[in-house]
């Protein structure tokens, strides 16, 4: 028996997936649960086209993740920050302040959570910051820090 499941279910399928299982299963574990739906030809032709629908989002999302790659490494952001005696920075470059000087000067709004700050920057200078852009797409931006 035919069934499009409605949830992921261990050892059976994922969501949306069309799965051939006993007809006892199906009838009287999975359809009756909610799990699954029968699969009929308009069913099969629904999940199809779901399925189809999604991994053309994909690929239009990772398109525009390699583009906005393209441009990421293009730029450089310039944060400002207090400086103490003898050359010290106050604190150091976070996420936030980089993503906040990016939208600033380029108009580019960064995730903070996205931003990966290896090691902490407390010194001047230009670093290079890890962006991931897409769950499979990164880039690098330069960050430029000076004294306030």
């Amino acid at each position: 028996m035919k069934v499009v499941l409605l949830e992921d279910v261990k050892k059976v399928g994922k969501k949306g997936e069309i799965v051939e299982v006993s007809d006892a299963y199906g009838r009287n574990v999975l359809i009756k649960k909610g799990l699954g739906l029968e699969g009929t030809a308009t069913n099969v032709n629904n999940a199809k086209q779901k399925q189809e629908s999604i991994a053309h989002n994909k690929a239009v999302a990772n398109d525009e993740a390699k583009i906005l790659a393209a441009q990421l490494t293009k730029i450089e952001v310039t944060v400002k920050v207090r400086m103490g005696e003898e050359g010290r920075v106050f604190g150091s470059v976070t996420a936030k302040d980089i993503s906040d000087a990016a939208k600033a000067q380029y108009k580019v709004d960064i995730d903070k959570k996205k931003i990966e700050i290896k090691e902490p920057l407390k010194t001047l200078g230009v670093h290079d910051v890890l962006v991931r852009v897409h769950p499979e797409i990164t880039s690098t931006i330069k960050v430029n820090v000076v004294a306030e």
